[in-house]
């Protein structure tokens, strides 16, 4: 709130300028404004967060000075306004420019031209237009309604500026940016507005209210959209469930002619899994079915050997088999493509991407990439390979799996079972018979049960790994088998695994992904980077997990209402980290910092899927 840049990533103007329209390839134009008198934590009296739009007052003796910070919906246009509320004197405002032409990963997009990119600086109208020598980095502009504008030297960089955030993370710990222009300005009662704006667009407008105005339209035909497709729902719902549904949108983003999910921010790019688990909370939950629809389309047409891809390069280049590294996104996929049609009743998406699940169903039977085939012997599927990481669990380490899980992994046979049912239902819609896939889904069913460990009164987490041995490790993957069905474990079974989840993984913000009385347990997400992945799924708690938790909890127990509760403390966070969405991971150990993206599709997605699968069941059971 203070506007300190902590980290590499932060920026006033940070552009997706990847071809085509590629969201991912992200780069730092605007790296933010040295303000004058200083806009720091000394003069802050308040702060909110419209909507989507943070506000700030500052005062400065009996000065009293509004800012508003937004962007431009679709569009590479970053808006700051000020505003005098008051002041028995104008109050001379100067604000110098800095811009950096660099990825928002903190390196230089052209080694070859150093650390320092050329930025040419040219006057135009009501500012100045910036043209870095990069290729594929197009000009972009820094303009204001008034005000005098002053060129800064060419060879005016600051360096050496502290990166905390990074540092902790055992990164950069400092960054170089250049001073572009210095706005002078005059605000009183007579003229008490100022508006900036910097741009990658030829002609942004330079309208503060009207630009304010087309952001909040934005956010109030969200809220419409969500409200129409829901409105018994939405017009109970608390004000962080709202909240929930504009930071949905931030996650929908253009790619090619079509819409992906990004996966989080301020560092992710889309990811096939983390689309699939979240396209049902960002999109279905806040009633923008079309959208989903075209996702699913997308990630079909990149079907290859029966899989979806789990990432696409941010350079650009073609998706290999190494893009492919994922067992359960394409089971994800069927998942998400049955809510859609739950949720919207479209049999003709089911009959268009019919011929694209048959596939999915003969390659992973057949065999297909790394390891991953059906076993015959008992109906589930196994996966893995030395060297992968294939499962959500994904963390690695220079060469170094920290989770391998090669073999049948619980919530991956949990996932194919119900693709299998789902492939029962979908082949009657498209003219097929069902039946030999419901022959399928049963053997699973019945395999499944070897998952049960009656020792520890639970599912163990692998079976038929490389050592033989069933792998008893206690993670929230076998919640998967309670949430996404009633079929694979019975109701005993199921209270069980809830209960012991409930007392060993579950915390306010989400589940560990390993049980504290476990000897690789960490407590803390933390140090550089081969810290940090050590820690990822080794006790490291997810928010999104909560959407599972609630979902089983409320099918064990028959009360949707007390699942709800589990959902509330997330409310609380909103104003925590990441201002108004939800992060991705947080420590193990109370408070439960929270840690790594500072929002998170998933995080976001899960939280609000489950809020409205639950708020659906309880308004069905009626009064009492």
């Amino acid at each position: 709130m203070a506007g300190t840049a902590t980290r590499s990533y932060h920026g006033l103007l940070v552009a997706a300028l990847g071809a085509p329209a590629d969201p991912c390839t992200r780069t730092l134009l605007v790296a933010g404004l040295e303000e004058g008198p200083p806009l720091g934590p000394g003069a802050i009296i308040s702060f909110a967060l419209e909507g989507t739009v943070p506000t700030w007052r500052y005062a400065f003796g009996d000065a009293l000075l509004e800012k508003r910070l937004w962007m431009r919906p679709g569009a590479h246009t970053s808006t700051v306004n000020y505003h005098l509320l008051q002041g028995s004197r104008p109050l001379r405002l100067t604000l110098t420019v800095l811009v950096n032409a660099r990825s928002h990963h903190g390196g230089p997009l052209d080694p070859g031209a150093g650390s320092h990119p050329p930025i040419g600086v040219r006057a135009v109208p009501h500012g100045v237009q910036l043209i870095p020598e990069l290729a594929g980095v197009p000009p972009f502009l820094v303009l204001s309604d008034r005000g005098d504008t002053e060129r800064a030297a060419p060879d005016d960089w600051i360096c050496g500026i502290p990166l905390a955030a990074e540092a902790e993370r055992g990164l950069a710990r400092t960054t170089d940016h250049r001073r572009a222009c210095r706005i002078t300005v005059e605000l009183s009662t007579a003229a008490p507005t100022f508006t900036l704006v910097a741009s990658t667009e030829a002609d942004p407008p330079l309208d503060g209210a009207r630009s304010l105005q087309e952001r909040r339209s934005h956010d109030r035909a969200l809220l419409v959209q969500w409200q129409a497709a829901q409105p018994q729902l939405a017009a109970a719902a608390p004000a962080w469930v709202r909240q929930l549904v504009l930071a949905a949108d931030a996650f929908v983003a253009a790619r090619g002619d079509g819409h992906t999910l990004l996966a989080g921010y301020p560092w992710f790019g889309d990811w096939g899994r983390d689309t699939m688990i979240s396209l049902s909370g960002l999109t279905l939950a806040t009633g923008r079915p079309a959208i989903a629809a075209q996702i699913l389309r997308t990630y079909a047409r990149h079907l290859s050997g029966g899989m979806l891809p789990n990432r696409f390069p941010e350079s650009g280049a073609p998706l290999g088999d190494h893009d492919y590294n994922t067992v359960d996104a394409t089971l994800w996929f069927i998942e998400a493509l049955r809510r859609h049609h739950e949720a919207t009743g479209d049999t003709a998406l089911i009959r268009e991407l019919f011929p694209h699940l048959r596939e999915i169903v003969e390659a992973h039977c057949q065999g297909t990439r790394h390891g991953i085939r059906r076993d015959p012997a008992d109906g589930l599927l196994q996966a893995g390979a030395d060297g992968l990481q294939l499962t959500w669990m994904d963390a690695k380490v220079n060469s170094e799996v920290i989770t391998p899980r090669i073999g049948k992994p619980v919530e991956v046979n949990a996932l194919w079972f119900c693709a299998l049912g789902s492939m029962a239902a979908f082949a009657p819609l498209c003219g097929e018979s069902g039946e030999a896939y419901a022959a399928l889904a049963e053997q699973a069913r019945q395999g499944f049960q070897r998952f049960w460990n009656p020792q520890a009164g639970c599912c163990f987490d692998l079976l038929d790994g490389p050592g033989g041995d069933p792998d008893a490790s206690l993670r929230p993957n076998q919640l998967l088998a309670v949430a996404l069905t009633d079929q694979l474990l019975s109701p005993r079974q199921a209270r069980q695994v809830l209960e012991i989840c409930g007392q060993r993984l579950l915390t306010p913000m989400g589940l560990r992904s390993l049980d504290p009385a476990d000897p690789r347990y960490r407590g803390r997400y933390g140090g550089g980077p081969v810290e940090r992945d050590r820690a990822y799924h080794q006790g490291t708690v997810w928010a999104w997990w909560l959407g599972p938790w609630a979902v089983a909890h409320a099918r064990v127990h028959g009360s949707p209402l007390q699942a709800l509760h589990w959902l509330e403390a997330i409310g609380d966070h909103l104003a925590a980290a990441g201002l108004g969405s939800v992060s991705e991971i947080f420590d193990g150990d109370p408070p439960h910092h929270p840690r790594g993206c500072i929002a998170q599709a998933w995080s976001v997605a899960e939280v609000l899927r489950a809020w409205t699968e639950l708020s659906v069941q309880l308004d069905a059971a009626g009064p009492g």
